[in-house]
């Protein structure tokens, strides 16, 4: 592959520092957009890596979520047409979350205790740990998106995070791959 194919997939933009969302706004990268959106593509990739420890298959489903959030995220809803083209989360997707919650919890209690991440269990245990950990992260950073931006649109996607965080700790817990 030469220079001149890798150019394809370079804006140069970056390079100024800068660097588009969805709706073709040009922002320093340093925005609170790119991090928010960073963290999430973050977690994407490390659930990515425990599926090949886990191969719990949920896990591709709950990536396209993330992916779908992140379009969201990254899409200003002043830009109707585009916005609205996207998938958007709702309670749906959260139900999913807690059906998965549910069958871990009835094929296995939590101690009512503190864990040691990572450290109690097998590695695909150990990666839905630190997953978790990157989901928090997530979280966070997407609240303060919100509130900085206004956006309260994404209130869902705000709940799905949180609610995937308790998912994970049970995979953590629980999982028996």
């Amino acid at each position: 592959m030469g220079i001149k194919d890798v150019r394809h997939i370079s804006t140069t933009k970056g390079d100024e520092g800068k660097s588009r969302n969805y709706s073709d706004e040009t922002l320093p990268k340093d925005d609170l957009l790119f991090d928010t959106l960073g963290t999430v593509d973050e977690l994407s990739a490390l659930l990515g890596l425990t599926f090949h420890y886990a191969r719990y298959e949920q896990i591709k489903t709950i990536q396209d979520t993330l992916q779908a959030i992140n379009s969201l995220i990254a899409t200003n809803p002043d830009n109707s047409e585009r916005y609205e083209a996207l998938r958007s989360i709702d309670a749906e997707d959260i139900d999913f979350i807690e059906e998965q919650e549910e069958k871990l919890l009835v094929a296995q209690e939590v101690d009512n205790r503190f864990y040691l991440p990572g450290s109690e269990a097998s590695l695909p245990n150990a990666y839905f740990d630190y997953a978790r950990a990157v989901c928090r992260r997530a979280e966070r950073t997407l609240v303060r998106f919100i509130n900085a931006k206004t956006r309260d649109d994404l209130a869902y996607p705000r709940k799905y995070l949180n609610r995937l965080s308790d998912l994970l700790f049970l995979l953590a817990r629980n999982f028996k791959g």
